[in-house]
C-alpha cells in the first residue's frame, strides 16, 4: 500500500510518498507519508515505512527495505512547532529517519527515529537502531541494538550486542580487509536491486 498520511496534532499536512519511478513497492509492502524513496529501492512484502508521525523518511538510492522491516519516528512537530530533539540533520536538511545510498536494511530491521544510517552501510537481521547515528561503509551484524549513539565510518558491531553507551561506540572494531563481511553489502545489494528492476517489469506485463 502507498498512501498519505492523516492530519493530526502531530502532523498538520497530508503528505503522499514520493517514490521514484525506477524503486519497487511490493503490494504486501507499506509506505505512507512524508517518505522519500530513491532510485532502484526495493521495499519487501511486509516492511513499513510510515512518515505519519516523525517525518520526512528518507530512502536513498540503490538502498534496500527488506522483509519486515520498520521504519518510523518520534513526533517531529506538535501542534505546528518542530521539535527538534527528534530530529537529524544530514546534508544541512533535517530528517526523522535518514538511511543513505547503498543501504541494506536486512530482515526485521526496525530504524526507530531520530536516526540515520549512511552510504554502504549493511545493518543486519533484526537489529534496532533508535536515536543513533551510523556512519558510511558499517556493519551492523545481526541482532544488535544501538541506542543514543553514534558509529564512525567503517566500523562494525559484533552480532548481539547492546550499545548505549558512547564510549563503547568509540572502541569498536575498524573493518579490515581480513574481516569476514567486508564485502557482504555489494552482494545484497546487487540482489535487491534486481530484484526491484525484475518485478517492476513482471508488474508491467500484467
Amino acid at each position: 500500500m502507498i498512501g498519505k498520511n492523516v492530519v493530526t496534532d502531530f502532523s498538520s499536512k497530508e503528505r503522499a510518498p514520493v517514490i521514484d519511478p525506477t524503486a519497487y513497492v511490493h503490494p504486501l509492502g507499506l509506505v505512507i507519508g512524508n517518505v522519500v524513496i530513491g532510485k532502484n529501492v526495493f521495499v519487501a512484502p511486509f516492511a513499513a515505512v510510515r512518515g505519519d508521525e516523525g517525518q520526512p523518511l528518507h530512502v536513498g538510492d540503490d538502498s534496500n527495505v527488506q522483509d519486515g522491516v520498520v521504519i518510523h519516528a518520534l513526533e517531529t512537530e506538535e501542534h505546528g512547532k518542530a521539535v527538534e530533539k527528534n530530529m537529524v540533520e544530514v546534508g544541512g536538511k533535517k530528517y526523522a529517519v535518514y538511511v543513505g545510498n547503498r543501504v541494506s536494511l536486512a530482515h526485521q530491521v526496525q530504524i526507530h527515529g531520530p536516526a540515520c544510517v549512511l552510504d554502504d552501510t549493511f545493518v543486519g537481521m533484526q537489529v534496532l537502531v533508535f536515536r543513533s547515528q551510523v556512519g558510511r561503509n558499517c556493519v551492523i551484524e545481526p541482532g544488535c541494538i544501538l541506542m543514543g549513539v553514534k558509529v564512525t565510518d567503517g566500523r562494525y558491531v559484533p552480532a548481539g550486542t547492546v550499545l548505549k553507551s558512547q564510549a563503547d561506540a568509540d572502541r569498536l572494531p575498524a573493518i579490515t580487509d581480513d574481516y569476514p563481511l567486508k564485502n557482504l553489502n555489494k552482494g545484497v545489494l546487487h540482489v535487491n536491486k534486481s530484484l526491484a528492476k525484475g518485478y517492476a517489469a513482471a508488474e508491467k506485463k500484467k
